[in-house]
């Protein structure tokens, strides 16, 4: 029995590639989050011993393109005598490259709230920790939704990337799959149609959360 020329095996191989894509995108986004705001706080910091270095950190990151991270990670924790799995290679690559991003995200999203409203804390006497706890950072929650889940959905398509240390994601299973059955078409549609069935319920949550947040 096939379905849509492939046999529930090669389906099955597709779908497991797919499960892998959702955790290493749980691993990169949570390791971004991890480092990005920290870098969103201290990039918007008044000490320059923190913005320097964060603006540093991000210039880097941003600049090396993605699939030479994976490279990095994945040879370079070998030559220092590490034996990683590639999905701790492609984790932490992804980590380095989602925390400059959603950091850069937050710290803009930090300063699109209105000058007044740091003023009004400051005029509670609040500390600058308290103010943006309790003023600051639950506005700037409501304008980074978007962007954050936009960002997020990036992540999941750029998991691809790991295809070149050999992680075994959504893109990686369908290329064996098309190497044996020689049915591109078919195979990547299917891929590809298995990353919409994984990002557009993300943008759906993200417009529930946003409207939920307006509301409040």
């Amino acid at each position: 029995m096939t379905i849509l020329g492939l046999t529930p095996d090669q389906l099955l191989y597709i779908l497991r590639g797919a499960g892998w894509t959702l955790v290493l995108s749980t691993l990169g986004f949570a390791g971004g989050v991890a480092i990005g705001l920290p870098l969103a706080l201290a990039r918007t910091s008044s000490s320059r011993l923190l913005r320097i270095p964060a603006a540093i950190w991000v210039q880097i990151m941003q600049g090396i393109p993605l699939p030479v991270l994976m490279f990095v990670s994945y040879f370079g924790m070998s030559i220092g005598g590490f034996d990683v799995p590639a999905l701790v290679a492609a984790g932490v690559a992804m980590t380095l490259y989602a925390s400059a991003y959603l950091g850069e995200i937050w710290r803009g999203c930090i300063e699109a709230v209105p000058r007044t409203q740091w003023e009004a804390a400051e005029c509670l006497a609040l500390t600058r920790t308290q103010r943006l706890v309790s003023v600051i950072l639950p506005q700037a929650l409501r304008i980074a939704v978007p962007p954050t889940v936009g960002f997020l959905v990036q992540i999941v398509k750029n998991t691809s990337y790991s295809v070149v240390i050999g992680f075994f994601d959504l893109t990686y299973s369908a290329k064996v799959i098309n190497n044996s059955t020689f049915k591109p078409f078919t195979v990547f549609t299917i891929a590809a149609l298995l990353y919409f069935a994984i990002c557009f319920p993300l943008s759906l949550c993200a417009r529930r959360l946003e409207r939920r947040l307006r509301r409040a």
